[in-house]
């Protein structure tokens, strides 16, 4: 008897008047996830092993898809090794300039507030049509770049995005302008570094340089492991620079796998391809993401554990 009052209890409880709003509040978000991730997220994986050209239904082709991806398709494996040469550089590259800006932004002055929003900017707008357009005048062989260099008398004929040898680089430097969001996450967290570490650090007479990579960086190794998942995540996705500057160019230098997947599910029409790729991709990610998360604890400083 006591078990068959209790389930009518615990029903009323669910009914209450404000779980059930509660449960109307979340109710979009719920249907959101289920409508636009969740049923999207099933749905690739099961086209990944398909013949799919949108136009006509799906047909199963087992692993027809990766064995064409990995043996047949030529530049497939070129826009991986591209994109990985992009993240490999660019991730360390623009990690460094935002912890070296945030050091400097982190003594407070009068135009501290217009310095963090003017290196923020480009984070916002650097994905943009007008920002690819403008990087592509920059750096074209009559652009301002060239035009700075011809000034201090070094060579000015560059072809930038036009040499094999640049092209990337290039739009790695792109990516780099972009430091933005994880300069202020930095910026945050060294302001959260108790001042006594450091005034007591200068009792013992440690130097700028000694206190850096004694306090400073060990206290940041939380927020670096933090802004280091973001940004390889990122840089692994990397899709604009590539598809609005050189679409690829020169001789698929700057072919990134995004632009590649892009090219062969959206122009040739080859979804289920796509979405074989989109997959592989996925497991790329989350290798490096493990990898990561596995020698964090090597490098990682977590201020609880050391009390």
């Amino acid at each position: 008897m006591k078990k068959n009052a209790a389930a009518p209890r615990k029903l009323s409880t669910l009914l209450d008047r404000d779980n059930v709003a509660g449960y109307v509040f979340i109710l979009p978000f719920i249907i959101g996830v289920i409508a636009f991730t969740a049923i999207p997220f099933f749905t690739s994986l099961y086209l990944a092993f398909t013949e799919y050209n949108v136009l006509s239904a799906p047909k199963w082709v087992g692993l027809a898809n990766f064995k064409e991806m990995f043996f047949e398709d030529d530049l497939f494996w070129t826009s991986f090794w591209v994109t990985f040469k992009f993240a490999f550089i660019q991730v360390p590259i623009k990690l460094t300039v935002a912890l070296l800006v945030a050091l400097v932004l982190a003594k407070a002055t009068k135009a501290t507030s217009f310095y963090r929003a003017a290196f923020y900017i480009p984070s916002l707008m650097g994905g943009s049509v007008a920002i690819a357009l403008l990087w592509k005048q920059l750096f074209s062989p009559r652009g301002v770049i060239n035009q700075i260099l011809g000034f201090l008398g070094l060579p000015d004929d560059t072809a930038w995005l036009g040499d094999p040898k640049t092209a990337l680089g290039t739009l790695i430097a792109l990516g780099v302008w972009q430091f933005g969001s994880s300069m202020l996450i930095f910026l945050a967290a060294i302001k959260n570094i108790p001042q006594s570490y450091h005034e007591a650090a200068i009792v013992d007479g440690a130097g700028p340089v000694k206190r850096f990579f004694s306090i400073t960086l060990p206290m940041l190794t939380p927020i670096i492991f933090f802004n280091l998942i973001n940004q390889v995540i990122g840089a692994f996705q990397a899709f604009n620079s590539s598809y609005l500057i050189t679409q690829g160019r020169p001789l698929n230098t700057t072919l990134y796998y995004g632009v590649h997947l892009y090219n062969k599910a959206f122009d040739q029409f080859k979804m289920g391809y796509g979405c074989a790729m989109a997959w592989f991709m996925l497991l790329v990610i989350a290798f490096f993401t493990a990898l990561i998360f596995r020698s964090s604890s090597a490098w990682v400083y977590y201020e609880s554990e050391g009390k």
